[in-house]
């Protein structure tokens, strides 16, 4: 208890602002390359022992990986309850898609092998990627409404109402931010086929990495010139209260703010980082991937989508979710969490369990590290 009191009500907050950005990142950063495997699986396999290889490098560890979605999405129920209720009901339909998509991918592993008919296998290629693809897009998409603020208010009974539709997310900024997710996570994922593959295989994913890698950067500076230049953010306008109520019509809140969303560039430099890291870790991974550096050049490209990802936290913080129709309903960190007693409960918990994920996760990838061949997947009796 002498911790539960050292730790404040502020601090706990930072500190689970944090460690969702930590989960974010570490879902992108891993299940990210599954992602960009799955849609790359068309384009870089031409007959079915080609499939099964692309398929087999991811087979092992996709669901180990996915642990990360399912941490995130718990961190957010427990520690950013308005977050949570937000989201589903805003963002339920494409959610849905999301959920239906990535259900593809453990169907997709199982059956796809099941017969010998091309049709049936072909079928099950697409819908894994449809599972590869249709994720990674809609996730970008969703990062790019919440830059530009969601329809929603609360009542003064702390209703929350959500006003906008399902086409409205898809709106022009929305689609550039899920092309840029896209981008990054095809060139993650061709980055790891080049790793984990070899031959033609392993060749044509590392032209069309490269030509991912360029996508991300082009598409990440337009998007940065858009946010700049045509898109005002927010801007808290009253005083915060970091150990106040979780109640987010307390405060007030201003928009129409040029520049808001690189305030904290301005003021704190250091948050450069992330940005020029998304940058730097993309234009590395096409020198890498040119190079044939297969080690290196995943973890250039893991640290391009670490830090494309953080710059939007970076950016907006002290908001988490900006509402476009009633300014003080934008859920912050200082006003949208859970209690200080499930925060300091969660951080333990985090503190005992995170380590045993990271330590079996490295176990895994250890066992299963190397490349995986045509004869692995004609004669193993465990391949995909």
């Amino acid at each position: 208890m002498i911790l539960h009191t050292l730790l404040d009500y502020d601090v706990l907050r930072v500190i689970w602002w944090l460690l969702l950005g930590v989960l974010l990142v570490g879902f992108a950063v891993t299940d990210g390359f599954d992602l960009g495997v799955g849609s790359l699986l068309p384009f870089v396999a031409r007959n079915d022992v080609e499939r099964r290889v692309v398929i087999n490098t991811v087979g092992p560890v996709w669901e180990g990986n996915q642990v990360w979605l399912i941490l995130g999405g718990g961190a957010i129920f427990a520690a950013w309850p308005h977050v949570y209720a937000m989201s589903f009901a805003g963002f339920y339909l494409a959610m849905f898609a999301t959920l239906f998509a990535l259900i593809l991918r453990p169907v997709g592993f199982k059956y796809r092998s099941k017969q010998e008919s091309a049709k049936w296998r072909n079928t099950w290629d697409w819908a894994l990627f449809v599972g590869g693809f249709v994720p990674a897009l809609i996730f970008g998409v969703a990062l790019g409404n919440v830059l530009q603020g969601v329809p929603f208010y609360y009542t003064g009974d702390m209703r929350m109402v959500y006003q906008g539709s399902f086409l409205g997310l898809l709106n022009p900024f929305a689609l550039l931010a899920g092309l840029v997710s896209v981008s990054m996570l095809v060139m993650h994922g061709g980055a790891w086929l080049a790793l984990k593959t070899e031959g033609t295989v392993a060749d044509r994913s590392r032209r069309c990495a490269s030509i991912a890698s360029v996508a991300t950067v082009v598409l990440y500076a337009l998007a940065g010139v858009w946010l700049w230049s045509s898109m005002s953010g927010y801007q808290l306008i009253s005083p915060h209260v970091p150990n106040g109520p979780s109640n987010p019509l307390l405060k007030n809140v201003a928009s129409g703010v040029a520049g808001a969303w690189f305030a904290n560039y301005r003021n704190h430099s250091w948050t450069m980082l992330a940005p020029a890291l998304g940058f730097a870790g993309a234009l590395l991974a096409l020198v890498g991937l040119r190079a044939r550096w297969e080690g290196i050049t995943v973890i250039f490209s893991g640290l391009s989508v670490a830090g494309i990802v953080l710059s939007v936290g970076a950016s907006m913080f002290p908001f988490i979710v900006p509402s476009s129709i009633d300014l003080r309903s934008s859920l912050t960190v200082w006003d949208a969490s859970s209690s200080h007693l499930t925060l300091f409960v969660m951080l333990v918990c985090s503190v005992v369990f995170v380590p045993l994920i990271l330590a079996y996760t490295a176990w895994v990838y250890r066992v299963m590290w190397g490349k995986v061949r045509p004869r692995d997947v004609t004669h193993g009796d465990h391949a995909y």
